[in-house]
């Protein structure tokens, strides 16, 4: 089965990031995507990240009873901060049946070249890349492993959707209803 990988802190999940995946399993030869809730990103600051399984349960909360969308704490077991290319060696060892992609944003693929072993997973992986604006693609987007996908995009982040709860403003319509009902019950952004 062939299974991409969309990273994310998901902090939290938002309409943009289920139209994404929503996209790729649509329009790409995926069989089913797995959202990875990334407890720690290395090129992001924690002070801000919600506690890993209340992102999660959120996660699971957007999804609801997708069939071939899912969530993963995959790296929640894992040695932090979390590093793809261990995240790959650990999923190919536990799921040998299953062939791995992986999913991720233009400006992503800008600064792929910092990331650890990004060679390895260049050659190795097929990466599914949705454009994002005012983000130029690398001289390595030609690569025969780099997809570009022109998704559907909308100009929302999740650091956007944490001010507006500071502000204590609405978040309708940015968020799921099923994770704007359980933030409205359950303030956890308040407290950061």
């Amino acid at each position: 089965m062939k299974v991409g990988l969309f990273f994310g802190s998901f902090n939290p999940v938002h309409i943009g990031h289920m139209i994404i995946a929503n996209h790729m399993v649509n329009n790409t030869e995926l069989d089913m995507l797995w959202m990875v809730v990334s407890p720690h990103n290395p090129h992001k600051q924690k002070k801000s990240l919600a506690k890993d399984y209340d992102r999660l349960h959120l996660l699971n909360l957007a999804i609801d009873d997708h069939l071939i969308i899912k969530a993963s704490d995959v790296e929640f077991k894992l040695a932090k901060p979390s590093y793809t290319i261990d995240t790959m060696t650990y999923l190919e060892e536990k799921y040998p049946q299953h062939e791995f992609s992986l999913i991720m944003g233009g400006d992503n693929l800008a600064s792929f070249h910092k990331w650890k072993n990004f060679e390895l997973l260049l050659k190795k992986y097929p990466i599914y890349v949705y454009k994002r604006p005012s983000y130029d693609l690398p001289d390595y987007a030609d690569h025969e492993n780099i997809h570009i996908e022109e998704a559907p995009l909308l100009d929302i982040s999740a650091s956007f959707i944490r001010k507006q709860i500071k502000l204590k403003r609405s978040i309708k319509y940015l968020v799921p209803d099923k994770v704007y009902d359980y933030l409205q019950a359950n303030p956890i952004y308040d407290r950061l």
